[in-house]
């Protein structure tokens, strides 16, 4: 991660926390106060790398491709299972956000696309990670599908992924009442609604 300063921060010291699987780093500044005073700050922020997701959708079928899976820190919270239902999403490597959405597509959930959209980018949980994430869209048929999906299992990826292609109606239905509970999930059925992507 690099640290990036402003004429209202100075003295930015950074410490490792820890770097077992990403990178948390303690970081302390001082911060000029809309008041004039130079006040001493501290932060933990994640640094996690940036991120890519889409809404696959169908018009002629009126469905959506999402996915569901085991996410610990929703138990951890007030989930009664820790599964969520998702977009199709992935972390970038080395690729771009298009690149890294067309192999994530793949492989989480079994479709070869070419062509996506591009709606927004967005800081996911600012206060304290760094990702941004890239959300896309795009249309897929069945003739798309390549394999079953599932994402990879390999002995660094040990994903386990079920694909759900529903009816968008029942979707909509899922995210009103409040079993969809995935941000980034959230926002590309919002994007699809407001822009009448699927009737």
């Amino acid at each position: 991660m690099t640290v990036k300063t402003s004429n209202r921060i100075k003295n930015i010291k950074s410490k490792l926390l820890s770097d077992n699987y990403y990178i948390l780093k303690k970081l302390s500044f001082d911060y000029l106060m809309t008041n004039g005073n130079w006040v001493n700050q501290m932060r933990e922020v994640y640094d996690r790398g940036d991120g890519a997701g889409i809404l696959l959708y169908n018009i002629e079928k009126q469905t959506v491709i999402l996915t569901k899976q085991f996410r610990m820190p929703t138990l951890q919270n007030d989930s009664d299972d820790g599964f969520l239902v998702e977009i199709c999403a992935g972390m970038l490597d080395k690729d771009n956000p298009e690149a890294c959405i067309i192999r994530e597509t793949e492989e989480e959930v079994g479709y070869r696309i070419k062509d996506v959209k591009k709606v927004y980018e967005a800081y996911t949980s600012p206060g304290v990670m760094t990702e941004k994430m890239h959300f896309f869209i795009a249309e897929y048929t069945d003739a798309m599908k390549v394999n079953d999906g599932g994402g990879l299992k390999t002995e660094s990826e040990t994903e386990d992924i079920e694909v759900l292609e529903l009816p968008f109606k029942d979707a909509i239905k899922m995210l009103n009442s409040g079993e969809i509970q995935d941000m980034r999930t959230i926002v590309l059925l919002q994007y699809a609604i407001i822009n009448k992507l699927v009737s």
